[in-house]
C-alpha cells in the first residue's frame, strides 16, 4: 500500500486529518505516574474539576442562568449558552490541566494528614472525656495503643502489592 505525500489529498479528506490528535510517542503520559488508590484518584479528579470550573465560571453562570426555572425546555431554550459552557470545559480539560491537579493534590498531603490527625486526636480526647464523665470503664490500652499508632501511620501512596507478586528478597533465595 503506497503512503500518498504530504501535499496530496488523502482519500479520508482534509476534515478527518485536522481532527486526529497529535501525540508525541516518546513521551510519558503524566509526569506523576505514581499509582493511586480509587478514593485518592477521586481526590484528585475533584480537584481537576474545580480547577476546570473555575477557569469557566462565566459561561457556567451564563448557562444556570437561562436555565433558571426551567424544566425539560432547558435543552432547546439554552442551547446556546450550554454550547458555549461545555466549549470552554472541554478547551480546559487537558491532560496538562491533570497534571497540575495531581501536584496540586500532592501538595496538600501533609496538611490533610495534619488535619486527619488533629480531628483523631480530638475523638480520642472526647471519648475519653465521655468515659469519665459517664464513669464507664477505660478503654483497654492494648486497643488505645494501637489507635495511637494507627495515628502515626502516613497516608499510603501507591495501593498494596498483590499476595502472589514474588518479592526481590524471595526471588534471591530461589
Amino acid at each position: 500500500m503506497a503512503v500518498p505525500e504530504n501535499n496530496s489529498p488523502s482519500p479520508a479528506g482534509p476534515q478527518e486529518q485536522e481532527q486526529l490528535p497529535k501525540r508525541n510517542i516518546g513521551a510519558v503520559p503524566s509526569r506523576n505516574p505514581i499509582p493511586l488508590s480509587a478514593s485518592q484518584e477521586a481526590q484528585v479528579r475533584d480537584v481537576f474539576y474545580a480547577r476546570v470550573r473555575s477557569r469557566c465560571t462565566e459561561e457556567i453562570k451564563a448557562f444556570a442562568e437561562c436555565a433558571l426555572g426551567r424544566t425539560f425546555t432547558v435543552s432547546f431554550a439554552c442551547r446556546e449558552p450550554h454550547r458555549v459552557m461545555n466549549s470552554c470545559m472541554k478547551l480546559h480539560a487537558t491532560p496538562e490541566e491533570q497534571d497540575a491537579a495531581r501536584e496540586e493534590w500532592f501538595a496538600g498531603r501533609m496538611e490533610r494528614q495534619k488535619e486527619k490527625e488533629r480531628k483523631a486526636r480530638r475523638k480520642i480526647e472526647q471519648e475519653k472525656f465521655l468515659r469519665e464523665w459517664w464513669g464507664l470503664p477505660e478503654k483497654d490500652k492494648e486497643e488505645a495503643r494501637r489507635e495511637m499508632e494507627k495515628l502515626k501511620r502516613k497516608e499510603r501512596i501507591g495501593g498494596f502489592a498483590s499476595a502472589e507478586r514474588v518479592r526481590i528478597e524471595e526471588e534471591g533465595r530461589r
